[in-house]
């Protein structure tokens, strides 16, 4: 059975984490949808993902507001990992930590013309290496949000230390929300005005501060 994963980085549901989703999925605010979202500007059923010959297709289901891709009004298009899903006031990131490791690796192949079309292959070993925070092929460190590399958080906190952390997170979470608000990457979402290896990487520590924030008040969001 096919999956996807899905990361809340913006609205009510900010920080939660949708893993291993068996396709197919709607999204809305309804009990009945696989992924049911807190936002009151979510549809009832508010969008559509599902696989076509070997596609991840999203599709909008006639929503009140509508659905973007990549900041884009759309109707209907592919997904890839890594690609930001709007609905209502949320925002998510589509695919898995190694997903969207395994794009940026196969996108830098692809734009290096001195590989072999034989080492144009990326599998999923290279994918969770680079997702596990090791070294990529031209030696640069990868910045991951791997579980296993999370710093610990401090355990039993008083409701005002636990309220001063709150503010720190959502602050640096604000300030890295505020430099992605004009970022318009091209249609089939490839390149952004920085290069997309670098995009992610802003990502992902969005998604990791999102985590931490939910982190403070549910402590098991970490591991859910």
């Amino acid at each position: 059975m096919k999956t996807v994963t899905l990361q809340v980085i913006e609205g009510i549901d900010k920080g939660r984490v949708y893993r291993d989703l068996e396709i197919p999925v709607t999204i809305g605010r309804e009990e009945g949808n696989l992924l049911r979202l807190n936002d009151e500007r979510v549809s009832r059923f508010h969008a559509k993902i599902q696989f076509d010959n070997d596609d991840v297709i999203l599709t909008d289901l006639d929503s009140t507001n509508g659905t973007r891709l990549n900041g884009n009004p759309v109707q209907i298009r592919r997904l890839r990992a890594g690609d930001r899903v709007g609905v209502g006031r949320t925002i998510m990131v589509f695919g898995s930590t190694a997903e969207i490791a395994l794009r940026i690796a196969s996108e830098k192949a692809a734009m290096n013309p001195t590989i072999t079309p034989q080492s144009r292959t990326v599998n999923e070993q290279t994918a969770a290496s680079l997702a596990d925070g090791n070294d990529d092929e031209d030696g640069n460190q990868f910045w991951s949000a791997a579980e296993h590399l999370l710093p610990d958080l401090p355990q039993k906190l008083s409701p005002s230390q636990a309220a001063r952390i709150a503010e720190v997170l959502d602050f640096l979470h604000r300030g890295l929300s505020s430099a992605l608000e004009n970022l318009r990457p091209v249609e089939d979402g490839a390149d952004a005005i920085i290069p997309f290896g670098d995009w992610q990487r802003v990502q992902a520590v969005q998604v990791l501060l999102a985590r931490y924030l939910r982190s403070v008040s549910e402590p098991e969001s970490l591991v859910e």
